[in-house]
């Protein structure tokens, strides 16, 4: 059994993992949010509530009592300065392990007409950002983990592929549920992908741009 701590854990993907890790495992959950009355417990016996700014280091430092692991899954304008906050907090602790959500295309990684698609639609605000959030992850001493997904669905299928750093991105897109479904084996296996930024794309998914553009 870990103790793992989700911040942003109102998000659409923190939410499959949590049921996930509630209907598979025994871990305990501190749930990590800016407003709790988002969220709704469904194991009080497993499940700890907290209210908090991911950009607040004094409240993670707080958040991270007893905790094992650390899943973050975090977005928006500020995800550099949220970013330094969770590093920085963490690094107060004898926390090691963070699993990091990014996007793909931090390292203009995606290759052909795809990648240029994506910087049409990415560049200017967001990339950029998350990019700079990703560099403050990497520079750290931290056990970490940072996955980078394709654009992505909400289809009802767990299906996913990874590439490494400095490997070309595949693929166009991937669900939901498939980096949730990666996040809980990371979680189950902390050891696994230490200090690895994982691209993650559904199979066969290669083209111009995602099947629903």
């Amino acid at each position: 059994m870990a103790n793992v701590l989700i911040l942003g854990a109102n998000g659409q993907i923190a939410k499959l993992v949590e049921k996930q890790l509630l209907d598979e495992t025994d871990h305990q959950l501190t749930l990590f949010l800016r407003q709790a009355n988002r969220i709704t417990v469904a194991d009080p016996k497993r499940e700890t509530v907290i209210e908090g700014d991911a950009t607040n280091r004094q409240a993670i430092i707080k958040a991270l009592d007893g905790i094992d692991i650390v899943y973050a899954n975090l977005s928006g304008k500020n995800i550099e300065d949220q970013a330094k906050a969770v590093v920085g907090a963490i690094d107060r602790t004898n926390v090691q392990r963070l699993i990091w959500i990014s996007t793909l295309g931090i390292y203009d990684e995606v290759p052909g007409a795809f990648g240029k698609w994506n910087h049409q639609q990415l560049d200017g605000g967001y990339l950029e950002p998350y990019t700079a959030a990703a560099k403050v992850v990497e520079n750290s001493d931290l056990d970490y983990t940072i996955i980078r997904p394709a654009w992505l669905s909400n289809k009802d299928i767990v299906s996913y592929e990874t590439t490494e750093k400095g490997e070309p991105f595949k693929g166009t897109e991937v669900s939901r549920k498939s980096i949730a479904d990666l996040v809980v084996k990371l979680i189950n296996h902390p050891s696994q992908a230490i200090r690895h930024s994982l691209g993650v794309n559904q199979p066969n998914t290669d083209g111009d741009k995602p099947s629903w553009y």
